[in-house]
């Protein structure tokens, strides 16, 4: 399968240095917290790659340099071929940024509430001096709502009414790839459904990639062709859903999918999640992961592990195999 979006060795560092004159007084140094450290993945064409890991973890930092919001510090992200972070032809880069969209986490901080519904969904378009007669109300009839929702404020629709309008402005310029960061978090559990299918029924008519960030395991498992898990910045381990769901290699993986509800879970006895993640300004050495994980030997407090491929897996663990 064709692949739409390139990740290679992506990293990406804040500097988050308290003030020069604090630093002088109290002789301070600079302090980096490395968000994303060295991610590479591929997200073929039509499919939908799932990045899951607990808050921190730079999920929503490398959805933000996808779309151009951040630029990486090392490495690149490549949209159908194109690095948006250093092509200097300007008319490729304003259609590649044409072909990305994004959902963001909290549909109501996402819209403009001084803006009528049919000026939000229109917006990309109307940026392009693109045609956008009849445009808003056929894009909200698409995502279940009706056209006559198109004069009417934010503040006039319920949660997953917004988040059904977001996607509309996402479909607006007639992507390939949509970002989803958390689109369903802000939302009641029946109203996730809804949305979720809407999504799902949107990806395969329309033929979308999806770049679906989420800590539920379960949405996951419901959306996603492929899953990412990330650490502390670091991809550690990446799989077919089933696969990875069925049989997960790396320690930290287990740690996760063991931790999450289960419908037949009912008064099973799960042992909790040992530790907290580390600092990421000042992480461990090695395996980020050694000081939580049951199976840690010396190896992994000096070497930080590679990705090697098992089965249909890549895993970032000397214990994995």
């Amino acid at each position: 399968m064709k692949t739409l979006v390139s990740i290679n060795n992506l990293s990406r560092v804040f500097d988050v240095s308290r003030p020069w004159l604090n630093r002088l007084i109290e002789r301070g140094s600079k302090e980096y917290l490395h968000a994303v450290s060295d991610v590479s993945l591929n997200i073929p064409a039509q499919s939908i790659y799932a990045l899951v890991g607990e808050s921190g973890s730079g999920k929503s930092t490398i959805g933000k340099i996808v779309v151009g919001l951040l630029e990486p510090s090392n490495g690149s992200v490549e949209i159908g071929g194109v690095d948006l972070a250093r092509e200097t032809d300007k008319a490729t880069v304003a259609r590649t940024r044409a072909d990305i969209q994004m959902i963001f986490q909290d549909p109501y901080a996402s819209l403009n509430p001084r803006w009528r519904v049919s000026d939000i969904v229109t917006e990309p378009v109307r940026a392009r001096g693109g045609d956008i007669s009849g445009l808003a109300e056929r894009l909200l009839e698409q995502v279940g709502l009706s056209g006559e929702d198109a004069g009417k404020y934010p503040h006039e629709f319920s949660g997953g009414q917004r988040q059904r309008i977001c996607i509309a402005r996402a479909l607006a310029a007639g992507p390939k790839l949509i970002v989803c960061d958390e689109p369903t978090s802000a939302l009641d559990v029946s109203v996730q459904a809804q949305v979720l299918n809407l999504m799902s029924d949107l990806q395969e008519e329309l033929g979308l990639t999806y770049l679906l960030i989420s800590h539920d395991l379960t949405i996951v498992r419901h959306m996603a062709d492929r899953v990412g898990v990330l650490y502390l910045g670091r991809l550690i381990e990446e799989a077919p859903c089933d696969d990875l769901f069925d049989n997960p290699r790396h320690p930290y993986t287990k740690m996760l999918l063991d931790a999450a509800p289960k419908l037949d879970g009912f008064g099973r006895e799960v042992e909790p999640p040992k530790g907290e993640i580390p600092d990421p300004i000042n992480p461990p050495s090695g395996c980020a992961f050694h000081p939580r994980c049951p199976l840690a030997i010396d190896r992994c407090k000096q070497e930080s592990p590679q990705m090697q491929q098992i089965a249909s897996s890549r895993v970032a663990c000397f214990r994995a195999g």
